[in-house]
């Protein structure tokens, strides 16, 4: 089975205006998630997909191999698709270029032994929030999950409600992603729902049209990069761990 990492990574984002270039430790983010996604074995082939000129150069710089994508893209995903009609796999994995602490250990669990490369299948990963603040943080999504790690709901709100038991380990969405092309076609295919539209999350895309969807507990250390501010944590979470 062929598979592909691609970093999807934009310039124009409305809270941190090129982000994937923001300076961790005296690298660019992109680098960060670059060089973690080169360290899976299992991939035939690691991009990063941009729209950005400044973004292409700087990926190509370190070495990265990069596709230039349309500027329109509503989403990471769309992205992706886009990639997938250029470059043939039987499974795209999608590594957000914002996660710059995710290591191979963690992004491999995407992918589930004896996946089929002809269905429609989609994963992500999710992990447990350690810090009550962040379950509060409309910027983190809680995920729910049934027993079969098939997602249930997503929403920016801490859920599940805790009304009957305190016992429970709210999750929070990490930025990994893997599609077989069907999924990818699929989704393309598939208008957005009411539910997607509120959440402002394409997860729905699946979900409000019964198609199921997984999220793999990656046990791991997740800090998705939205503001500037978190540059910061990062940086000491590295320096702590060096």
């Amino acid at each position: 089975m062929k598979i592909i990492c691609v970093i999807p990574a934009r310039a124009e984002s409305s809270r941190f205006f090129e982000k994937p270039l923001a300076p961790i430790l005296g690298k660019p983010m992109i680098r960060w998630v670059w060089e973690h996604c080169r360290d899976v074995n299992e991939f035939d082939a690691v991009y990063v997909a941009t729209d950005s000129d400044k973004i292409r150069e700087a990926a190509e710089g370190f070495g990265a191999e990069v596709i230039m994508t349309a500027s329109d893209h509503d989403t990471a995903t769309e992205r992706l698709y886009e990639v997938s009609r250029k470059v043939d796999a039987d499974l795209y994995v999608m590594v957000n270029g914002d996660e710059p602490l995710l290591t191979r250990e963690a992004i491999l669990q995407c992918i589930p032994e004896g996946l089929d490369p002809d269905s429609l299948f989609v994963s992500n990963l999710m992990t447990d929030f350690h810090n009550p603040v962040e379950v509060v943080d409309s910027t983190n999504l809680k995920i729910v999950t049934a027993s079969d790690d098939r997602c249930l709901f997503i929403s920016r709100s801490p859920i599940p409600y805790p009304k009957g038991s305190l016992d429970v380990i709210y999750h929070k969405f990490v930025g990994v992603g893997a599609f077989t092309r069907k999924a990818l076609d699929y989704y393309h295919a598939t208008p957005r729902g009411p539910i997607e539209k509120v959440e402002e999350n394409d997860s729905f895309r699946f979900i409000e049209n019964h198609v199921p969807i997984y999220y793999y507990n990656a046990h791991c250390r997740s800090l998705s990069v939205d503001t500037p501010k978190d540059i910061a944590a990062v940086e000491k979470y590295l320096k702590d761990e060096a």
